[in-house]
């Protein structure tokens, strides 16, 4: 079994690149002493079958067979090994566009490149190299890696997404050895690292409830998790010669995150992800020795922020949801390398609260100031509002806008009731962050662009 098989690594030069699908300017990575290279990462990958996936997710597995491989790895890392931290970061492409897209390298990247981490992204997933049939955004098939860029891409070769998840090991084990059977200008370089953690946003979320479930126990590869929007379901492990339909994992479950995982779990969800097409509700677990659960109150599966310029073409009925989850990930990363390398865990936040409607179709956050849910992780936007920011979409807009919420104005009847004027809205806000950031919820790093977020314009008077 190819449990403990090293993964080849030869560096992509020809060609153009393809990156992973983003509506943001790139982060500058040469001006904060970052370098980018681009790999093709090969060998032979392990599938396996599930033979029990129970409520409390202690899954067990037996091996399957075993598949040659060769993906495509997104490298961003310093250029100065002094300037590294010792953390590396694994994400899990996301692919549920049709391509890969790098959803938390975008929301964390300014944590990243202030704290010196290393960023390796993996085109995890069998529609990335082959392409295929999108599961959200304008849907429709796309060509895949290999045919969209031949020069550069054509020797590329995926087995299928049964094989994903070792192909997550192989790549973990040499981040975590990058020097052992490896030339020292591989993909790391000089780097010495010495804490692993893999994260991955909503299908790639799913694919790592699979991963922490089942494989962890069995590779041991990764230090910590950030799950980022998980469902109360998870990615199959049998999709051999085809892409997971991710469709399908909306229907499985619910699982919880086992609670012997031996690893920090954290486990970040916004409060469009509780309810509607996600349900991630059904899945909902209290904190454990291994696994810490924030509910981001008044926050969509996707927003403003992720979407960038993307959000121009994006019809919703009005404007999508403008949350500030950017900021609570980054304090949510340093705390689990915190809490990875023997720190504190991160502190613990009460859940979202839900109405206890008997009916789960018809359930909501319960609401207070504005319209603005109760309970959760609270962010200024929220926490001193002159907007109504949901996770919910307007019922009638098209498919593509049911994970993006919505940026609901207020009466201003409402709005002159609570606000006297701009500048004691203003004086609340701010009194907020600095709440959130003695909590622990948002980092000091971020209170001047915090600060510059706020939304004084909605009062006129």
């Amino acid at each position: 079994m190819a449990d403990s098989a090293r993964a080849t690594f030869s560096e992509l030069t020809e060609g153009r690149p393809f990156p992973p699908m983003t509506g943001r300017t790139p982060a500058d990575l040469a001006a904060a002493g970052f370098v980018e290279s681009e790999w093709a990462v090969s060998g032979e990958a392990a599938s396996y079958a599930a033979t029990v996936t129970p409520a409390d997710g202690r899954f067990e597995l037996t091996d399957a067979d075993t598949a040659p491989y060769a993906t495509r790895v997104l490298v961003r890392r310093p250029a100065d090994p002094a300037a590294f931290s010792g953390v590396v970061l694994v994400e899990w492409l996301n692919v549920s566009g049709g391509q890969d897209a790098a959803p938390d390298f975008t929301y964390l990247a300014d944590e990243i490149l202030r704290a010196g981490h290393a960023w390796v992204g993996v085109s995890a997933q069998f529609i990335a190299v082959e392409g295929g049939d999108a599961a959200v955004g304008m849907g429709g098939q796309t060509t895949g890696l290999r045919a969209t860029r031949p020069e550069r891409y054509g020797d590329l070769h995926h087995p299928g997404d049964a094989y994903a998840y070792d192909i997550i090991t192989q790549v973990g084990r040499y981040a975590r050895d990058p020097h052992t059977g490896t030339a020292p200008d591989g993909p790391l370089g000089d780097l010495r690292p010495q804490q692993i953690i893999a994260v991955g946003e909503s299908q790639s979320a799913f694919a790592l409830t699979s991963y922490v479930n089942g494989v962890h126990a069995r590779a041991g590869v990764f230090d910590a998790f950030l799950l980022h929007s998980r469902g109360a379901g998870f990615l199959p492990f049998d999709d051999r010669g085809r892409g997971a339909d991710i469709r399908a994992a909306l229907s499985v479950g619910p699982a919880r995150l086992r609670e012997d995982v031996g690893a920090p779990v954290l486990i970040v969800q916004a409060e469009g992800d509780l309810l509607g097409m996600i349900g991630s509700l059904r899945a909902r677990q209290p904190d454990s020795e291994w696994v810490t659960t924030w509910e981001i109150a008044g926050q969509a599966h996707a927003d403003l922020y992720q979407l960038g310029e993307f959000a121009q073409f994006v019809d919703c009925n009005g404007p999508i949801n403008s949350g500030q989850q950017v900021f609570v990930l980054r304090a949510g990363l340093r705390h689990l390398v915190s809490w990875a390398g023997g720190g504190a865990r991160p502190p613990a936040a009460p859940p979202v609260e839900i109405d206890d409607d008997d009916n789960a179709t018809t359930r909501h956050p319960v609401t207070g100031t504005l319209g603005n849910s109760r309970g959760g992780v609270r962010t200024p936007v929220v926490d001193a509002p002159v907007e109504h920011l949901t996770g919910e979409p307007d019922r009638d807009a098209q498919p593509m806008c049911m994970l993006l919420g919505r940026t609901l104005e207020v009466d201003e009847q409402e709005l002159r009731e609570r606000w006297e004027s701009q500048a004691q809205y203003l004086a609340a806000y701010a009194e907020a962050t600095d709440r959130l950031i003695k909590e622990g919820f948002l980092l000091a790093d971020d209170r001047e662009e915090i600060l510059a977020d706020a939304r004084p314009e909605r009062i006129t008077w």
